[in-house]
């Protein structure tokens, strides 16, 4: 007996190890090759139509994304290839399901490299199919498919029929290569509206302007929305992105497939992209099963009438033109109706209910009388915390927000209703709340204490903030954690710079003071030995006879001019290097060539080109300080005669040039310095301004940011550099005077 009950257990183990053997054996490997990334809806919605049917199977398919919206080039399709064949060196497969495009385009150039042993390819999705473009590659007995028609032609049809009124129809198609496929068949429905209403064919366009150009409601007018994944400038939108322009559109959208159907779309006559896959799926099984019926081209035809109930209602209207069954999505159920198993369920315990409730009543009596008084402390506190004019941020031990007051709120342009129980770190996309979090790691290292912060408001003015930052600990919860106020001391900081300014300026000015005085002193001490020279060389010419001839003469005259230059340009020099008290009304062009005539010399000795331009009809008075701006231009214009001295030097250049531009913009005069002098190094040329930095060995960095403190402080104008092809260009911006002045 026991012997007997041994074998009828070996037996049926055996047989069911031979079961379990056979299933194995007779198990189906699909490779399945997604044109695009892992979460892009329409492919997975595809996937999951297949698998409901692979679900009860013995089908196991591998997937595996090419992510092409993303990159689509030969160079990636190689290493792409090349990564498919490492990862299924040790996979085998039955057959190959390619989705749209893309992944039909790969596996067709590269199946002898994928399918070394000849295995069927199944496409789904592809708009147009060739039988000859197949057997280009000898895969005619290979490619079967389910092609994916739109009711493109049907839909544009039946618009009028729900719109009568209709007078404009935009179609909407982006340029991707499944955008190609549909053009036929919208080029040819455009053709057959013929003059019965416009039609604006949109294919490429920014997002941004595409969705300001549905953001007002037009009468009778509506959206054909076939796709719009790519816009003009090439970037990728998500399904998001599009769901969220459908639903901001201020006009019908119909569509050709149940994707956005539940995100604002009105609808239409729809392919049911789930069912695409299921129906996929059931061909692909006929030919696992007997792959010689293969090849099997179909086109699905799964279509079905379904609208948007909230969107019908919406723009007022009707489907009953339609003629055709149709169903509604978002439509209004009754009470009842969504709550029937409830109310079955109630009506059998209401006996027990009954007395719960009045239990229950008591008790939310006195829940709502505890919830009101503390409800009343809430808003009483928060009343209290609003009504401080000063910033305050209240966080717990975790970094969580515990409360803050609007004027926090404010202040880091974080204007969340849901901003309790978050951490800030959350909102790091705030440039604001990334200044603030650096401030308070710098604040917790040093244990608490002050620190300052400084922000930019939305009209990009700074503010600075000092930071105090204290402990708390409650008892009654055993909570803790950091409340941060914040004290805005923007004025106190402007003042103090202004301060500095002034101080820095005045201290300039003084030493420009002394200077001239010292200068003064000179060139009175030069003028009586000018003259002495003069008198001397016509005593000496002269002593040897009583009458003048042409030649002494000519010694005489000469002798005079120059003593004449020299006395003039002492006089220029003393004038120059007076500070101006008072504004003046002076010509620009006359004060560039007066600063011209101080240093030609110098250019003229240096080899150095000055072009000054001055554009036609011109107004160039300006109200200022005449002196201060020619130690302005004096400045730039020495500066460039550096750079271009010390780039002939190094042989970059044969000669210097510098031009100086004159002309009108607005209602400023514009002066604009320009040389060929190799412009200014790209780490330096932002803090040119900045006082004592310089470029220069034996520089002492005050030229610049005086000339900055001169023309945008006391001239009210502003002065900016930037390198050019050749060289450096400075631009002096100053307000024009209108008044006449004399001459």
């Amino acid at each position: 007996m026991q012997q007997s009950l041994i074998k009828q257990f070996f037996f049926f183990f055996l047989l069911f190890f031979l079961c379990i053997n056979v299933y194995a054996n007779d198990k189906k490997n699909v490779l399945i090759i997604n044109s695009y990334h892992k979460g892009f809806e329409w492919s997975d919605r595809v996937i999951r139509g297949m698998e409901d049917i692979f679900y009860n199977t013995n089908i196991d398919s591998n997937i595996l994304y090419m992510d092409s919206k993303r990159i689509a080039s030969q160079q990636y399709y190689k290493k792409l290839k090349e990564l498919y064949l490492l990862q299924l060196s040790k996979h085998k497969y039955d057959l190959v399901v390619v989705i749209d495009p893309f992944a039909y385009e790969f596996v067709l150039k590269y199946y002898k490299d994928l399918c070394t042993k000849g295995q069927p390819i199944y496409f789904i999705g592809l708009e147009q199919f060739s039988r000859e473009y197949v057997k280009k590659f000898g895969l005619e007995d290979k490619v079967s498919g389910m092609m994916e028609r739109r009711a493109i032609p049907e839909t544009i049809k039946m618009i009028p029929k729900i719109m009568p009124d209709i007078e404009k129809l935009y179609i909407i198609n982006d340029k991707s290569a499944n955008g190609d496929d549909s053009e036929p068949y919208i080029k040819e429905a455009i053709n057959q509206i013929g003059n019965r209403y416009k039609v604006e064919y949109i294919r490429s366009i920014k997002f941004k302007d595409l969705v300001k150009k549905f953001s007002k409601y037009k009468r009778n007018e509506a959206i054909f929305f076939i796709r719009f994944y790519n816009d003009s400038t090439g970037k990728l939108y998500r399904n998001y992105e599009i769901a969220s322009f459908i639903q901001k559109a201020k006009i019908p959208v119909f569509i050709t497939d149940d994707l956005f159907i539940k995100k604002g779309a009105l609808g239409g006559k729809l392919v049911k992209i789930r069912q695409l896959g299921r129906n996929s799926a059931k061909i692909i099984i006929k030919i696992l099963e007997n792959p010689k019926v293969s090849p099997i081209i179909q086109t699905d035809m799964s279509y079905k009438y379904i609208f948007d109930y909230k969107k019908v209602k919406e723009y007022f209207l009707s489907l009953e033109s339609l003629n055709s069954d149709f169903e509604y999505v978002n439509a209004p159920i009754s009470f009842f109706d969504k709550y029937r198993k409830l109310i079955d369920i109630v009506f059998i315990i209401s006996p027990f209910l009954f007395f719960l409730i009045l239990g229950l009543i008591h008790n939310l009596y006195h829940r709502i009388k505890n919830a009101k008084k503390l409800k009343q402390r809430m808003e009483f506190d928060k009343v209290l915390l609003n009504s401080v004019h000063t910033p305050i941020l209240w966080q717990d031990q975790n970094g969580y927000i515990v409360d803050t007051n609007s004027k926090f709120k404010e202040l880091i342009n974080m204007y969340s209703k849901e901003d309790k129980g978050r951490k800030l770190k959350e909102y790091i996309e705030n440039g604001n709340v990334k200044n603030l979090l650096v401030v308070l790691k710098s604040m917790t290292k040093k244990s608490m204490g002050e620190n300052e912060l400084s922000f930019r408001d939305d009209n990009n003015s700074e503010h600075t903030f000092m930071m105090n930052q204290t402990n708390y600990t409650e008892n009654i919860f055993k909570t803790s954690g950091t409340v941060t106020v914040f004290t805005d001391i923007t004025k106190e900081k402007q003042a103090l710079k202004e301060k500095m300014k002034h101080q820095e300026f005045s201290i300039q000015q003084a030493k420009l003071a002394e200077i001239g005085e010292i200068f003064s002193s000179i060139a009175h001490q030069w003028k009586s030995p000018l003259v002495e020279i003069a008198t001397i060389a016509q005593e000496q010419i002269y002593a040897n006879g009583t009458q003048e001839d042409e030649e002494n003469s000519k010694y005489v005259n000469d002798i005079m001019v120059q003593v004449r230059y020299m006395t003039d340009t002492v006089n220029d020099f003393q004038n120059f290097i007076k500070p101006s008290n008072e504004k003046s009304v002076f010509n620009i062009y006359e004060t560039v060539v007066t600063m011209m005539e101080i240093i030609k010399h110098n250019i003229k000795y240096n080899y150095i080109k000055v072009n000054i331009y001055v554009s036609e009809n011109c107004n160039l008075n300006i109200l200022g300080y005449k002196n201060e701006l020619m130690q302005t231009l004096l400045n730039i214009v020495n500066n460039a005669k550096d750079a271009i001295i010390k780039n002939k030097k190094v042989k970059n250049i044969k000669k210097g040039v510098i031009n100086i531009s004159i002309k009108n913009i607005d209602n400023h005069v514009l002066i604009e310095i320009e040389d060929n002098g190799g412009g200014i190094p790209k780490e330096h040329i932002k803090n040119i301004f900045e006082p004592y930095y310089t470029t220069k060995n034996n520089g002492h960095g005050i030229g610049l940011y005086m000339a900055k403190l001169i023309i945008e402080d006391k001239m009210g104008g502003t002065i900016s550099a930037l390198n050019t092809e050749y060289g450096a260009k400075f631009s002096i911006k100053l307000e024009l005077n209108h008044e006449n002045i004399s001459t």
